[in-house]
């Protein structure tokens, strides 16, 4: 059940329009009622609706976004795709990072309920989810960004990560390859597993056997990476080829392989994912599979305008499309 004005009031003691002057900061209210009334808003969950706030004071004319970190290597990317149309619709936008975990979420539930923004972008919801959940439920619009595995209620932007795991697997098999390795990121994030699917799909289709020994789970950095390829090498794989799921990881890939006195591409051909700028900048430059990174955070903003704006929201993801960049690392046959 939608949590009202009426019950902030209420579980505060105060009448409505103390809470309206609270969350508009208009009047004189005592400081001490002040952090009591935006105390119980945070624990209650409450947000107040597009419109509500619209007939209080006008539209805030702000989208709030909420992500992990900003030193995620793509986050800036997706950030500028946002900015871009929410400046262009002539909101402005509010950053949000949950890199202190649950204090960041303590932290950002108030402001959500004291500030009021128009609607909130999500990116790669971990546990912070349960936090947006209620928000949701009590009015606020919320679009989510590359997580739509497990959270198919939530209107979501996403790319097409499992054609991606597909389009590596068959430009290794092109090039003779038949025993790569995968170096994956947590499982708990839906990319992993749904990238992962496609690349064995599309080698089972060509009648190679992927052994999940070929398999180790990653955390997305250079040094997993690393010690990915050095765990294959000590275990004694037959390795010609490496499928890493970020570009950071590939780039550490390359840099054991580079120690280990492995040739890339003659012995090792190695693939990643994103396409970040460091991508062009490895030895040798890494072939990858590239999201449309800044299209995917312009997407996400114009679907959450969209939905502010008096559209219902939809449960199909929008889903665009991955594409395989040839480089040295693993060149055209």
């Amino acid at each position: 059940m939608r949590v009202t004005i009426a019950d902030v009031a209420r579980a505060a003691g105060v009448s409505k329009s103390t809470v309206s002057r609270v969350l508009n900061a208009k009047g004189e209210v005592d400081p001490g009622t002040a952090d009591r009334v935006r105390g119980i808003i945070a624990r209650l969950g409450y947000v107040p609706s597009s419109r509500a706030v619209g007939l209080a004071r006008g539209s805030t004319r702000t989208v709030g976004m909420l992500a992990p970190s900003l030193t995620w290597p793509w986050m800036s990317e997706v950030l500028q795709g946002a900015v871009d149309a929410v400046e262009t619709a002539g909101y402005g936008l509010l950053l949000f990072t949950c890199h202190r975990g649950r204090e960041s979420m303590v932290q950002f539930a108030e402001q959500v309920s004291a500030r009021a923004f128009d609607g909130l972008l999500v990116v790669e919801p971990e546990d912070e989810i349960d936090a947006v959940v209620p928000m949701r439920r009590a009015g606020l619009p919320v679009v989510l960004v590359d997580d739509r595995a497990r959270h198919l209620s939530f209107p979501s932007v996403s790319t097409t990560n499992d054609l991606g795991g597909e389009l590596a697997a068959r430009h290794l098999l092109a090039l003779g390859r038949r025993a790569p390795v995968v170096i994956t990121g947590p499982p708990h994030f839906g990319c992993v597993s749904e990238r992962l699917a496609g690349f064995v799909r599309a080698l089972d289709g060509h009648g190679v056997e992927h052994d999940p020994r070929r398999t180790v789970e990653g955390d997305f950095t250079e040094r997993s990476g690393e010690e990915a390829v050095e765990k294959f090498l000590a275990d004694g794989l037959d390795v010609d080829a490496v499928f890493a799921h970020n570009d950071l990881s590939a780039a550490g890939a390359l840099r054991a392989l580079r120690a280990a006195g492995r040739r890339v591409p003659e012995d090792v051909a190695v693939i990643g994912f994103d396409d970040i700028p460091l991508a062009t900048h490895t030895t040798p430059p890494l072939t990858t599979v590239r999201q449309p990174l800044r299209a995917i955070g312009e997407a996400a903003a114009n679907l959450l305008l969209a939905h502010i704006g008096g559209d219902p929201p939809t449960h199909d993801p929008v889903v665009l499309p991955t594409e395989l960049v040839v480089r040295a690392s693993a060149p055209h046959p």
